[in-house]
């Protein structure tokens, strides 16, 4: 008997193992045999879909993305800029920074 190493599957697959189990139209053993997955492995992805479907349907959460805070980024521009004409300012006084930019 030869040892198979662990595959990981992508969402995609999960997705089309599980909802070909939801459809119904073929056993688990003939989806197992179809897709080379274990028959156990099928039921834990169909569970999975189903517990999950719900989340497709929301309104009004973003997920994806965190809220941004607009505040703060206005303030760190505010104070990226005061430290680049600070900067600018001791650079020129130098002689280190040309005049024309």
């Amino acid at each position: 008997m030869t040892k198979r190493n662990r595959r990981a599957h992508s969402q995609a697959f999960k997705a089309k193992v599980a909802l070909a189990a939801l459809k119904g139209d073929k056993t688990l053993a003939e989806l197992a045999q179809q897709f080379e997955v274990h028959p156990n492995q099928i039921t834990d992805w169909k569970k999975q879909l189903q517990e999950r479907v719900a989340e497709v349907f929301e309104t009004g959460k973003t997920s994806a993305e965190p809220p941004v805070d607009v505040k703060v980024l206005h303030a760190k521009i505010g104070q990226l800029t005061l430290e680049n004409d600070f900067l600018e300012g001791a650079l020129s006084k130098a002689g280190l920074l040309s005049v024309k930019r």
